[in-house]
């Protein structure tokens, strides 16, 4: 019987990829390995580019906390036609830029035929705050979760939201310097790490797809702007691609609700199902890639994605095979989907060897 070939695509959030670590620069990674694979399951932080979207059939919008979980094989994806999109507000976001926001939730139902619930603003600012760790990476805090969760559940139980967009006020006063390497395509995003907490919290309390865009003013022209930072630069919001990533991410289903006649489908998919993973060949200390890497899952290091981290497969005793670039990990994904050993394709083909029967004895 056939079985779909199935791989994730994980570049992590706020570690500085060379490829991924900008303003949706990996969604060209995405587009090309959703054509030698039959489902892509990746995150936010590959497929959000601001206003720039690419809607892809085969690829699956999972939030980083769910991925861990789906790794684990505590949750299964279950895919869907579409979602019913609940907008969550900061207090805090002026009312102007406000209406910028509501202005894109309206384009994306009269422009895209997106199905968003009416909006929620929360009863206190999140407050959130940045910070950059030791290894260069970004992360952050929010000074009321409380008030995230109870916006939270006033869509779900009054909206009937199965899945949140967040956007929230962040602080302006950030690094200049460090702002301006990333606008020049040479640092950490600042607003990486500060983004994923929000998500996880909300993901993590009501196991349903959440997705974040900061709101920020509008930054002067930078005639010198990284094409890969150049997406960010395009008007009021990060929205967009939150809405349309949303609007079928799968839910995400737990093994006690697959019973025998549960309304749950037979494309259900559980993380011991995937075939590969790729991901940085610096940054193999997540979760989600200790947990495949447990599976039969073929793990693939790409070493041309540079990232803040240092923890190589090697550095964790991951079996994985190492690549230059994402170009020759295509190769190795066709190879594997074709069924075929990707080393009989290099010219230096060594003979099989004899295996000494008498050690097992």
């Amino acid at each position: 019987m056939f079985r779909p070939y199935t791989v994730v695509l994980i570049v992590p959030t706020g570690v500085g990829a060379a490829i991924g670590g900008y303003a949706g620069d990996a969604l060209p990674v995405a587009r090309a390995m959703s054509q030698v694979c039959d489902r892509l399951i990746t995150h936010p932080n590959v497929l959000n580019g601001a206003q720039l979207y690419w809607p892809l059939s085969n690829v699956f919008y999972v939030e980083g906390y769910a991925l861990d979980q789906f790794a684990r094989g505590n949750w299964g994806l279950q895919p869907v036609h579409q979602n019913r999109v609940g907008l969550l507000l900061d207090q805090a976001i002026e009312p102007e830029l406000r209406q910028r926001h509501l202005q894109v939730a309206d384009a994306a139902r009269a422009t895209l035929g997106l199905s968003l619930t009416d909006y929620v603003v929360t009863d206190a600012p999140i407050d959130v705050e940045l910070r950059t760790a030791a290894s260069g990476g970004s992360w952050g805090t929010i000074g009321n979760p409380g008030s995230l969760l109870r916006g939270a559940t006033a869509l779900i139980e009054k909206a009937k939201a199965n899945a949140i967009a967040v956007v929230t006020r962040f602080p302006e006063d950030q690094d200049s310097l460090a702002l301006e390497h990333y606008r020049h395509g040479q640092g950490v995003d600042p607003l990486a790490g500060a983004e994923a907490v929000i998500s996880h919290l909300i993901v993590r309390q009501f196991n349903i797809p959440c997705a974040h865009a900061p709101a920020l003013s509008t930054l002067p022209l930078d005639p010198d702007l990284s094409p890969r930072s150049a997406a960010e630069e395009l008007g009021y919001t990060f929205l967009p691609c939150v809405l349309v990533g949303l609007s079928r991410a799968p839910q995400f289903v737990t093994p006690a609700f697959e019973t025998p006649g549960s309304h749950f489908s037979s494309d259900l998919i559980w993380g011991n199902t995937v075939d590969a993973v790729v991901v940085p060949a610096t940054a193999c200390g997540g979760s989600a890639i200790l947990s495949f890497s447990d599976h039969q899952t073929q793990i693939i290091a790409v070493e041309e994605n540079q990232t803040q981290m240092q923890v190589s497969p090697e550095s964790l005793g991951i079996k994985a095979i190492t690549v230059n670039s994402y170009l020759e990990a295509l190769g190795v994904l066709a190879a594997f989907r074709a069924g075929i050993d990707p080393n009989t394709l290099r010219p230096n083909l060594l003979a099989i060897a004899k295996i000494n029967s008498s050690s097992f004895v």
